[in-house]
């Protein structure tokens, strides 16, 4: 079994689906409200343990309902909460997205206890980066901390994977840690210190990126799929066609499916095309965690949307 340690954030989800944005000083009504956990380690931890994986997470939260809310969450997925950190005072992080009816969203977060985060906290579980086989992080907790994370796993031998949203411009240090660097295409641009709309090829910028230390880089593309880049070669990878419901989370879906993917032994490109066949499944379900499939889910729905021979996956 694949052994994955989250280093990140969790905050909880309050999601309203309208029909349009509103103008400034309008009340609108929405048509669906769901409120569930989030934060895109929380997510990602969710989606391997789902996937199969045997997954801990770091991070932390206030004492309130909603890190009530989160720890019910890990007890009932089986994800370890021996690093979960419950600190006072201090509040649990909150996310608020709007959601458009084409799929569209704008999300904005407050990370409340997730700054709190340390590098001690890095430090204090250093046996469980050392029993795990990959060690994920995210940017919605201190950077010096995922600096530190991703440092600690190269020492002990580890894989690492970084994805990094919301995007920053990052010490180039940082990314001699990543093995593999799972941006979308404005992050890649972000993460240079470009304008997220500069209009220099993708896989220019994701050769960039190699040149500052990173093993591989994958871009998602939402519906176009993803760009495996590496020292001498780029592939497309094609993402099954489907109605997007919620956009939420895919990315947090896809980057998990990789990890265990290749943790399970899967060639790069193969576990690409499955991972952008996770991201696809959470695309199509309204709410984060209703949308993150489990490993027979995800194996029904490449079955069903498959063409060209990918259903082997």
């Amino acid at each position: 079994m694949v052994k994955v340690f989250v280093v990140g954030s969790y905050a909880t989800g309050l999601t309203l689906r309208v029909p349009r944005m509103p103008v400034p000083g309008e009340t609108l009504l929405a048509d669906s409200f769901n409120l569930g956990p989030g934060g895109k380690g929380s997510n990602q931890a969710v989606a391997a343990a789902r996937l199969g994986a045997e997954v801990a997470f770091l991070a932390c939260l206030g004492k309130d309902i909603f890190a009530a809310q989160a720890l019910d969450l890990y007890r009932r997925e089986g994800i370890s909460t021996r690093h979960i950190h419950q600190i006072e005072p201090g509040y649990t992080g909150v996310g608020f997205i709007t959601l458009l009816p084409n799929g569209e969203n704008w999300i904005e977060i407050d990370p409340g206890a997730n700054l709190l985060l340390t590098r001690a906290h890095v430090a204090a579980a250093e046996d469980e980066i050392a029993a795990s086989d990959w060690v994920v992080c995210q940017l919605e907790i201190p950077c010096d901390v995922v600096a530190y994370a991703l440092e600690q796993a190269h020492a002990h031998g580890k894989h690492t994977l970084l994805n990094p949203a919301p995007a920053q411009a990052l010490p180039p240090e940082v990314f001699r840690h990543v093995d593999i660097l799972t941006p979308n295409e404005s992050e890649t641009r972000i993460l240079l210190g470009l304008p997220p709309d500069d209009p220099t090829p993708t896989v220019d910028l994701a050769r960039r990126l190699l040149d500052l230390g990173v093993g591989q880089v994958v871009v998602t593309r939402g519906k176009k799929g993803a760009l495996i880049v590496q020292k001498d070669t780029v592939v497309e990878v094609p993402a099954p066609v489907v109605q997007a419901v919620d956009p939420t989370g895919a990315g947090d879906s896809f980057s998990s499916a990789l990890v265990v993917g290749l943790g399970e032994g899967l060639p790069m490109v193969r576990a690409v095309q499955r991972a952008c066949f996770a991201g696809a499944y959470t695309a199509t379900r309204l709410g984060v965690i209703d949308g993150l499939p489990t490993k027979e889910e995800l194996e029904a729905f490449i079955r069903a949307h498959s063409q060209d021979g990918m259903c082997d996956l």
